[in-house]
Parts: C-alpha cells; structure tokens; sequence
C-alpha cells in the first residue's frame, strides 16, 4: 500500500493506494478534487446553495421589507475609505441568518462572512467589518423590533394565529453585567458602615502612632494616612451612589448596565432583564413581547394582554396567565378592554388553615343586604368611609357586632386574644374578582394550555439556541437584541410550519406587492409636488400679469 504524489518540491498526498497480487491500483476512498487544480472558470455561488437551503428563504423575506417604512438608518460610509456603505438589507440578512444558526457575536459574524459559503451567497461576498456589523445592530434597535411586528402581521395574512387565546409567561435573561457590579440601597448602608467601623479604627491607630514615641522615621503613621485617606475617597463614592438612588427613587444602581436589576424568584437571582412575552394559541407563535427591568410580574397583564390584542387586530382576546400576574387592578383593566383573563389566585391563607382558624374566604357576602355573613350566620356590616391599601385599593370596611363574638363558639378560631370584634375588607371592584373566581371553578384544562404554550418559545431559545443571556447593554439595545431573538424564533416556526416553498413564493408575491406600493406611492408624491410647482408657477404668472396691466394703466392715466 501507498500513495501517489505529485512530483516537485511541495508533493502532497493526492489518496492513497492499494495494489492486489496483480500490482492492480485499488482506490479504498473517495479523493477530492487537488486544491492545486485550475479551473478555466470559477466556481459559480449558486452551485454551493441548493434550492432547499433556508437561507433562501432569509434573501426572499429581507426582499419584502420596506427599509424605509420600518425606520431602518442608512448608515455612513463604513465600507473603506472612500466607499459607499453597506446595504441595511445586507446587514439585516446577515443578523437573521447569525441568529437561526446561534451565532450572535458580530465577531463571529465577521469571520463567518469570510469563509461561510452561506453567507457569502446571502451577502454577495460582501465582508463588512465587526464594527459595522455591531453598531447596526446598536443603532436600529427601534427599526428591529418593528421588524418583529411586521414579521406578525405577515403570520396573520398566512393564517397561522389563532387570534382567540393567548398565553403570558416571563423569565429572566442575564444581562452584561456581574451580580458584584448591582448595588442595592441596603448593600450601600451596609458598605457605608463597614468603611466608617474602619475609618474609626485607622484613625484611632493613626491618633496612637502620633502619641507613641518611636524611633522610627514616621513611616508607618504615613502609611496609615494614606489608607485613610483612601477610605475617605471610598466613603465619599459610596454616599453619592446612596443620594443617586435617593434622588431617583430607584432601588438599585449598576456600574456596569445601568438598566440591569437583580432579579429573583424562587430563590434565582439573576443580574438582568424579565422578558415577558404573549404566544398566540394555534401555533405557539410570539405575537408580543417586552423587556423590563423589574421582577415581579403582577403589574404586567394588561399590559401584554392589550399589547397582543392590537397586535392581532380582534376586539376580544382569552389570556391565561400563572399565578404570578395575579393582581385586582390588571383584572378590571383587563375586563374593561374586552380581554378575559384566567390567573390562578395566590394562595395567602395556607398558614391560618393550618392553624385551624377561619379566614375570611369562609365569609360569604350578601349583595342584597351589602353584608357579609360568618360561617355562624351573623352579618359584619360596612363602616362609613373608604381605606386605601399599600397597593392603592380603596376598601370598605365590614365589621361585625361585638355582642355577637362575645357569645360565638367559634371566636377562639375566629379573633385574636386582644380582638373584640372581626373585620373584612372589600375592594370597591370586587364583583370584577367575583366574576374571575367563578370563570376559574373550571379552567383546569386552560391552565394545561398555559404552560404548553408560554414555555415552549423560552424553553426553545434557552435549552435549544442557547439564548440565556443579552450581549449588549442598556434598555434600548437589549430590546433590540430580543427582537432579533424572537424574530428568529418566529421565523423558524413558520419556516416549519408552512415549507420552504410555499414560504419563498408568498416571499415573492409579498415583495412584488410591496414594489408596486412604494412605485404607486413614489408616483402620488412627485405629482403632488409638480401639482406645487405648477401652482406655484401660475401664482407667479398672475402676479406677473397683473404688474404689467397696473403699469399700463397708469401710463395711460399719466397721459
């Protein structure tokens, strides 16, 4: 056995050999084309691309996007020294085709544009630079997420949301940012005081330095100065940042991503962002998302909700949310923009039952004496005046007669040692919770369906794509990022869903839609502006005529 060469001086393998008894040549492999052949024509791009490839579909969607309409900036001359810039639509191209294959870096980007077959068909064999690439990204951020929602609204005229149901879910995503780099208001106190404990002992040190007397040049009381000197600097820092977050009425400040938050739920903390997005019932398709900063859930249901309902363009939409999102107020927003909404209620009495005393869902009211009725029959009856809670909830105040406590058998269950009375609360919208409770008793098969359709897209960019952190920093970049993400979330799903095809012809009657749009609206404004220019030409000709007949008829009355 052996190999041929290629007599010279670079010989190279070109595949190895094997000879029988007869010394007959026996290929065992496939060879390959000699790196060193020549070709008398070059290798054409659209041989390397076959017709089932996705990329072709990414060409064909970015085709139909008015770049214009969707506020995507044009950008400086970033292509060289003395070169026209790139193309949005290239650069657009290259983040979508970057995001469906997990590739997010615009370094990575870079360098897939040169040696990435795909992407060099995709963009021409164009090779921007990863500052190019970065700050496109950066600088549309707006203009990405209206791509998103134009990338649903193309959904809607294929037909594949629902536009009945929808589900609410959020999760945390890390930012670009340490948990060390987010200082919250009682971390700061607590740094405070550590540094002025210290400053206490250094300057204590210092004041027995100079009182000792030491044959030593004074170095060491020098020494301790300056480490004062530096916890002063220290202290000084520290105190700025605690009137920063005073004046801000924040309460947390980062050094690194000033939008990023300590985040936490079920012991989780995450130094980030809370997605919170809507998917559509019929195909677990994101109609609407968004990026906050805040932890806690229960002020985001009408928000999403209403969000989704425009997006989807109905006048009712069924939500389903977890526990999380329950909250009396986005319920009554919910009910009175036509969005019915199933949240679970948190459960809050699980240590009272356990103690064998009755909470106030055993009080049952009364609507026609406006009473409620404790599980012994007597009535608790409403007080003048109204009480606003913590969370802005004005309350009546229902209060029973202590006459009938005192001679109740159940008040060692019902009142505590020093109560002479038991009192409940009603919110002034209550019959908006009445109603939820009672659409609740049978929502088991609805609250199933939540969590199939809410976790599906972050189980599918978390565990499949890896997306569980945001390269980029601030609210505005992060929200664009994230609408790369969900864009290409989308995009794959209907990829899936309706073939590479039939998605590429839709693509394609979609663009010569568009074309003959943009033609029909560029026809109307240059008329528009001849019609001005026109009106504004015989404005000047009547002037001009005008003049001529004023100047003759004062000649003639002069002679």
């Amino acid at each position: 056995m052996g190999f041929a060469a290629r007599p010279g001086k670079n010989s190279y393998p070109i595949c190895w050999l094997v000879y029988d008894s007869f010394m007959t040549m026996i290929r065992r492999f496939k060879s390959g084309v000699s790196r060193y052949q020549p070709s008398f024509l070059p290798p054409c791009l659209e041989d390397y691309v076959s017709l089932d490839n996705p990329v072709r579909a990414i060409e064909a969607y970015v085709a139909t996007l008015d770049i214009v309409k969707l506020g995507i900036r044009v950008p400086g001359s970033d292509g060289g020294a003395g070169q026209p810039p790139y193309d949005p639509r290239d650069l657009l191209k290259l983040y979508l085709y970057g995001y469906l294959c997990g590739i997010r870096s615009s370094r990575r980007l870079a360098r897939e544009a040169r040696r990435n077959v795909e992407v060099m068909w995709l963009l021409g064999e164009l090779k921007p630079e990863y500052r190019t690439i970065a700050n496109f990204r950066k600088e549309n951020w707006a203009a990405l997420k209206a791509v998103n929602r134009d990338f649903v609204l193309m959904a809607r005229e294929l037909g594949l949301v629902g536009g009945e149901c929808v589900a609410i879910d959020g999760a945390f995503f890390d930012g670009n940012a340490s948990k060390a780099s987010i200082k919250t208001r009682h971390r700061l106190a607590e740094q405070l005081a550590a540094v002025e404990q210290d400053i206490e002992a250094y300057g204590a040190a210092l004041e027995a330095n100079d009182a000792a007397e030491r044959d030593d040049d004074g170095r060491a009381g020098e020494d301790i100065a300056q480490k004062v000197t530096a916890l002063m600097e220290k202290r000084a820092k520290v105190q700025a940042d605690l009137a920063r977050l005073k004046e801000s009425g924040e309460t947390q400040l980062s050094r690194t991503d000033e939008d990023a938050r300590l985040l936490s739920k079920r012991g989780q903390v995450v130094a980030g962002y809370n997605v919170q997005i809507a998917v559509d019932d019929k195909h677990k398709l994101i109609v609407a998302s968004e990026v906050i900063n805040d932890g806690n859930d229960s002020g985001q249901l009408h928000k999403m909700a209403k969000a989704a309902k425009e997006e989807l363009g109905v006048d009712t939409l069924t939500t389903l949310a977890d526990t999380g999102y329950y909250n009396g107020q986005e319920l009554k927003a919910c009910e009175e923009d036509g969005i019915v909404a199933y949240v679970p209620p948190a459960k809050r009495t699980a240590r009272l039952e356990a103690q064998g005393r009755i909470t106030h869902e055993e009080f049952t009211y009364d609507a026609e004496a406006d009473a409620y009725r404790c599980p012994e029959g007597k009535l608790l009856k409403p007080t003048e005046g109204r009480k606003t809670n913590t969370g802005g909830r004005i309350e009546i105040r229902y209060v029973s007669r202590k006459a009938d406590c005192e001679a109740c058998p159940l008040r060692s269950r019902c009142l505590s040692k020093k109560a002479t009375t038991r009192t409940v609360y009603r919110w002034e919208h209550e019959d908006v919770l009445e109603r939820h409770r009672a659409r609740m008793k049978d929502a088991e098969a609805k609250m199933r369906r939540r969590a199939e359709l809410a976790e599906h897209p972050f189980g599918t960019l978390k565990c499949r794509a890896g997306y569980r952190h945001f390269l980029v920093r601030g609210f505005n970049k992060v929200r664009g990022e994230w609408s790369l993400m969900a864009l290409c979330y989308n995009f794959s799903r209907v990829l899936k869903i309706v073939g590479l095809d039939k998605l590429i012809a839709y693509f394609a009657k979609r663009a010569s839609r568009s074309s003959l749009l943009r033609f029909l609206g560029a026809l109307v404004a240059a008329i528009s502006r001849a019609s001005k220019l026109l009106a504004r030409f015989l404005v000047a000709i009547r002037a001009a005529t005008g003049f001529s007949y004023l100047r003759s008829s004062l000649a003639a009355s002069t002679a």
